[in-house]
Formats: structure tokens, sequence, C-alpha cells
């Protein structure tokens, strides 16, 4: 019996129709931009496996900070205990993230790390005694799947068995160019006939969507009219962070400054699930106070696990080095490149670029569903030319390892070409 015939008896999958999809391939190794699976083909990780892993698979320079770790203190409870992998993490992140952020809450995933962001927005205002019940959020967004996260996640067909079960939020438009003046307007009416906690937002990029972008200074001007009315703002860098967009973090291109921001896939450089929410030192102080109620009751068994700080500390060395830097601004050259090809290309409607993301939208006579045979198609098609991408309806986007090789890149583009032939 196969590894992947295995896998079937018990495993059930993410985001997966069990009766319709393809048995999982089985893959046995992987380096660098590569991966095998079990019989030995190999497939050019183009989407670097859901964004986690920006170093290449089998780091040795994260694995052995992992495994120094390992012989010295693999875990500790972080209830009422510390450790140096702990600290050192937080010094280093104050160091690169932007100035208002003080304080770092550790979780386990992007969901959590969101849900973490809402829960202290909409306390912060009950330990004051004041009630702030809503959250603003963008259309079409997507922040996890724990249920704060969903409830301000925009894509209907995730959410709608829970939408009985979930918080209000209520939804702006995205201010891509031409949008902004409806964005604006829209968040101005929702303050002015709601108690509102705080907007939530994907800055410059919107992932999950399609990778739909936006300008900074729409977002600059959506935080400002939230900062007049007193309203926090969480940026979700979940997939933005650790250099996507060509910056550190994506509201480094930003004017105004988020009250909290969320941060976990590239953390640890795609090897131990690890999460962190930061904040003002402002919001931290509502919660310090004499009343035990006022603290923040959240926390999880494996919170600042100092195996995953160690691996986070490797990978913000690494991404902080010159050739890193370098790589990121290659990529972001050489998709420019490809943009100019096939943007004029018959089937392209649209093509985007921001730093190592490119993303291209195809011409159909209908709205293309998450799920639907197009994207099935592609996906298919992608994976018996050994490339994994995992298009979004009629979107097919690359966010490969900053390690990747012209060679490898080039590849990936001549096999988007090809699949245009198909659809």
């Amino acid at each position: 019996m196969t590894l992947s015939e295995r896998n079937q008896k018990h495993n059930w999958h993410p985001y997966t129709q069990h009766k319709t999809a393809q048995p999982a391939i089985a893959i046995t190794k992987g380096e660098g931009a590569l991966l095998w699976d079990e019989n030995g083909k190999e497939y050019i990780d183009a989407i670097a496996s859901w964004w986690v892993n920006p170093y290449g698979h089998s780091n040795k320079f994260i694995a052995n900070a992992i495994y120094k770790q390992l012989t010295t203190l693999e875990h500790v409870l972080f209830g009422g205990f510390t450790h140096e992998p702990a600290v050192l993490l937080s010094e280093k992140l104050i160091e690169i993230l932007p100035s208002n952020q003080q304080k770092i809450f550790f979780s386990d995933n992007g969901s959590t790390a969101v849900e973490i962001a809402i829960k202290v927005a909409m306390q912060y205002f009950y330990n004051k005694n004041e009630k702030r019940a809503t959250i603003i959020a963008f259309e079409n967004a997507f922040h996890g799947d724990t249920f704060g996260a969903m409830a301000a996640s925009g894509i209907s067909f995730w959410t709608q068995a829970f939408q009985e079960s979930l918080i209000q939020v209520i939804r702006i438009p995205v201010p891509t160019i031409g949008n902004e003046k409806a964005s604006y307007d829209t968040l101005g009416e929702i303050i002015k006939n709601n108690d509102c906690a705080a907007f939530i937002f994907e800055p410059l990029v919107q992932g999950a969507a399609g990778m739909v972008m936006y300008e900074a200074s729409a977002l600059d001007k959506l935080i400002s009219i939230c900062k007049e009315n007193k309203i926090f703002t969480i940026a979700d860098e979940v997939m933005t962070g650790f250099g996507k967009t060509g910056k550190n973090f994506a509201c480094d291109y930003l004017s105004q400054k988020p009250d909290m921001m969320c941060l976990s896939k590239a953390l640890t450089g795609g090897t131990i699930p690890m999460a962190i929410t930061t904040f003002t030192s402002a919001i931290f102080d509502g919660f310090y106070d004499d009343d035990i109620n006022k603290a923040l009751f959240h926390g999880h068994t494996f919170t600042a696990n100092p195996t995953g700080c160690a691996a986070a500390l490797a990978s913000i060395e690494l991404l902080q080095t010159s050739e890193m830097q370098d790589n990121i601004q290659r990529i972001h050259q050489q998709h420019l490149q490809f943009q100019e090809k096939i943007k004029k290309h018959q089937k392209v409607k649209t093509t985007r670029v921001l730093g190592v993301i490119f993303a291209l939208e195809i011409k159909t006579d209908s709205q293309a569903s998450y799920y639907g045979n197009l994207r099935n198609k592609l996906y298919a098609f992608f994976i018996k030319k050994g490339i994994v991408l995992r298009p979004v309806g009629n979107i097919v986007y690359v966010l490969p390892p900053y390690i990747i090789s012209n060679e490898q890149l080039q590849k990936v583009y001549q096999t988007i070409e090809e699949a245009l032939e198909i659809v």
C-alpha cells in the first residue's frame, strides 16, 4: 500500500471535499524550492507551501538553531515563567516592527493571532465599562478559521454554516483604484451608526481573495478615519509579513501605524507552528489593573515555545541578510519582466505584482467559483507539470520561496503560459 493510500484511511485534510478530491500527494523530501513525492517526482513549490517557507525546505541554518535549542530547553510553560529565546525574539521583533508596537503576545497560528487581536479590542472597551461589539472588515477578507477570525472573514462559503453564531462584523469595500471614495464613505457611515471596536485588514494584499491589491495611501486614509474616532486598527500580516511585499512588513509602506499586528506563517520559516500578536503600550495599559478580571485570559499550552522562538530568531536573521534581501528584489524584477510579457495575452484580464507576489487573472465568461471547474483544471495541470500552484478561482498567483532560482521561476512562468492554452 502506498503512503498516499495509507493516508486516505484516517487523515481528514483541510479545505477538502474527500468524496470528490483526488488522493493527497505523498511528499517524502524537500530541499530548497523543490519537493519530491513517494514516486520520485519533483515539484517546484511556487507558493512556499501556503506562504510559510521563504528560506527553502530543509534549511540547515534554521534546523541547526532548532537542534541547538532542543538540546537545551525544548519547552516550558509561559504562565509565570519565561526564557531567553522568547525574550530575544520579542526584542528582535520590536527592532523591526513599526515603532508604536511595544508588546508581544505569543500563540500558535494565524487564526489565533487574529482571534487574540479581536478579543483584545473588545475587552479593552469592556474594561472601561464601554460596550463596543462591532468589528469592521473588508469585503472578501480572509482572517482565519476560529470564530472571531471567521466572523471577520468575508468569503461566505467558508462561514455560512456558522452565521448565527458569529460576532457582528460590518464590511467596507476594498479601496482598489477607483473604489477609494466608496470605501471611505462606507467606513464613515458604519462608524456613525455603530459602536465599533476595531477595523481589521490585510494590508495592501488580500491573499485568499486572489491577491487583490490596493494602494498604501488608501489604507492610510482608512486608518486615519479610525484613529479620529478612537477605533483600533488591526493589521493582519499573517501572509504579507517577513518580506513578501518587498519590505519586512506591508505596514512599512504606510504613514499611519496600526494599533495591533498579527504575525505567523513565515515567522518560523515554515518549521514550527507559532504566531504573535503585537500591541501598542496604550492597549496593554487597558489591561494593567489591580482587578484580576481585567487581565487578558487567553493562552495556549505551547505559548512562546522555546524551540519555535529559536526557529523564528534564525528565520529573522536570514531575512535580514543581504543575500535574502537581494533575492527578494531579484524575484520582484523577474515577476515584472514576466508581467510585461504576459499582460497582453488574449486570455489575460489583469496582472499585478508586489514584492515577491505575482497574480494573473484569466478572462472568463462568468464568475469563476473558488473551487470550481476552471480552478480544478488549472491545479491538475500544474501538478502534472511538477509545479505547486493553487489558483483561486480564475486567479493564478506565484509566491515562491526567496531562494528559488531564476531557472525555476522561468519554468513556473512557462507552465502558466502553457496553462493559458488549455482554458
